[in-house]
């Protein structure tokens, strides 16, 4: 469970980070952000509901959710909300800069943190590992899902600028770093062999 939360809890400090640079969002946060403008909810709100309805696409993907799939859901939105709420944007544009170039490593080892937990993924992160299961690279099938959810994002209003290219980008590289070095010792043999470098069977 500490590896669990707090790699959630790296997540949702990341993605308020890129909110303050207000240098571009992730795409996920810009369909968030976009729905927030249409519906007047938060964007941790928006994306604890967006995280609900992704788990329908799991079905044909057969990815099974655990205890981490739901708190992910929960946690993410949670801390974005709060770490917005005792946060203000820098006047300074070098620490915008910062915040940006910070983001996506922290994004990654959050990501990698948790899912290397066992416990399950969270919903945008199963897609990933679904579509790795099936023979995709990680790095393709993270940048694939984050366009598509760009796209929608932008469609509904959502802002996106040099940090929306950076995150669709660089998060897919750096979680195939990531994942197989921050995995727990006792993730169970074999699973996701792609992702974690467990043998495949």
């Amino acid at each position: 469970m500490p590896r669990l939360l707090s790699g959630l809890a790296l997540c949702g400090v990341a993605v308020a980070m890129l909110v303050r640079s207000d240098l571009g969002l992730g795409p996920w946060d810009v369909l968030h952000q976009g729905l927030a403008v249409v519906t007047g909810i938060s964007i941790g709100v928006a994306s604890i509901l967006v995280g609900f309805l992704v788990l329908v696409l799991w079905f044909p993907l057969r990815e099974r959710p655990g205890v981490g799939t739901i708190t992910n859901i929960v946690t993410i939105g949670l801390v974005i909300d709060a770490t917005l709420a005792v946060t203000t944007a820098p006047s300074a544009t070098w620490v915008r800069w910062v915040l940006l170039a910070l983001s996506t490593p922290l994004f990654s080892v959050g990501v990698a943190l948790y899912i290397g937990a066992g416990v399950g993924s969270g919903p945008r992160d199963g897609l990933m590992t679904g579509l790795n299961r099936l023979g995709v690279p990680i790095a393709v099938a993270r940048t694939g899902i984050e366009l598509t959810a760009l796209w929608l994002g932008w469609a509904l209003g959502g802002t996106v600028g040099v940090g929306t290219v950076y995150f669709a980008l660089a998060s897919g590289p750096m979680m195939q770093f990531a994942l197989p070095r921050l995995r727990a010792p006792w993730y169970p043999p074999g699973a996701h062999p792609r992702v974690l470098g467990g043998t495949p069977r």
